[in-house]
């Protein structure tokens, strides 16, 4: 017959049991700690990825005045902190001319294929600027946004649009969408030229924030930064030679575009993507008697007075 354990041997037993399962369990513990531990140190470039870069910071040192400018609305915007620099009725409603042709290159990037072959419609009646595309001409998408973006083509602007599901009224409602998709609150197309009109007007703080948006896509980024190019139609045998009408590309160092725009009515425009010292600036300036110039001048005054720091929580 077994023995049966007096009450205090089995007393024993139980805290011996015991015991034995926390030094198991303990064991266990360091084995999965130490194993984790080498994993993250082995891997720190995969922590990178994930975890978020915290954004510079700029500080305005207060070095030198505002410059004086006669652009009617302004914004100099950090592009990636998102922080205004400096503006002047930056959400001002007022007419955009070409640098409507930010969002018409937009939409037709989402919409088009870039080896998509287009006709060029009746162009008798197309006013400004043109590279002088032939009615019925047939030509790719992609050039058709090199003379739009590099040449400020309106007669690619119309071709775009026309050409487009629905018709040039498909597209302007496509236009108005994406404004709203953006949070373009004080933004409405009627036309992807630019043309004046009551009913078509932008902000310098909306086209920022659309030039932004419109730079992430490396086509746009890419054409906008063109200096010169010749484009021709399907067959190769039409030629149409364009030289960017931003004269800031190659003259103002970190200078990557994107569009100019004039009409009687918006004065001289210029939304201009801006890479110095690692930092990237957006400057969009509306209504100006002398954009280029301008924007030289922010240039100078953002880089003179302007110290990017971390901040710690």
């Amino acid at each position: 017959m077994a023995k049966i354990k007096s009450p205090k041997n089995y007393h024993i037993f139980l805290v011996e049991i015991f015991a034995g399962v926390l030094i198991l369990a303990g064991f266990i513990f360091l084995k999965l700690t130490s194993s984790s531990i080498k994993n993250f140190s082995e891997a720190p470039k995969d922590l990178e990825k994930i975890l978020p870069t915290p954004a510079l910071y700029p500080r305005n040192l207060g070095k030198t005045p505002i410059p004086p400018l006669t652009a009617r609305s302004y914004i100099v915007l950090d592009a990636d902190s998102g922080t205004s620099l400096l503006e002047r009725e930056a959400k001002l409603a007022t007419a955009p001319a070409s640098t409507t042709k930010i969002m018409t290159a937009l939409v037709s990037l989402e919409n088009y294929r870039l080896d998509q072959i287009l006709e060029v419609p009746e162009v008798k009646g197309i006013e400004g600027q043109k590279i002088k595309l032939l009615t019925g001409e047939k030509i790719s998408a992609e050039n058709l946004l090199y003379a739009l973006l590099v040449a400020s083509a309106n007669d690619a602007a119309i071709t775009l649009a026309r050409d487009f599901p629905g018709g040039g009224e498909g597209f302007i409602w496509a236009m108005n969408q994406k404004a709203k998709e953006l949070n373009l609150e004080n933004t409405h197309f009627t036309n992807p030229v630019g043309y004046d009109d009551p009913n078509h007007y932008s902000t310098a703080a909306d086209l920022a924030r659309l030039a932004l948006t419109a730079m992430k896509n490396e086509k746009f980024a890419q054409i906008v930064g063109t200096e010169r190019i010749n484009i021709t139609d399907r067959e190769g045998k039409i030629t149409h030679e364009m030289t960017n009408v931003n004269t800031l590309l190659g003259e103002l160092p970190g200078v990557k575009g994107i569009k100019t725009g004039w009409t009687q009515e918006a004065g001289e425009c210029l939304v201009t993507f801006l890479e110095q010292n690692n930092h990237r600036i957006i400057i969009s300036l509306l209504g100006s008697k002398d954009r280029f110039k301008e924007t030289k001048l922010i240039t100078e005054w953002v880089l003179a007075n302007f110290q990017w720091e971390k901040v710690v929580p």
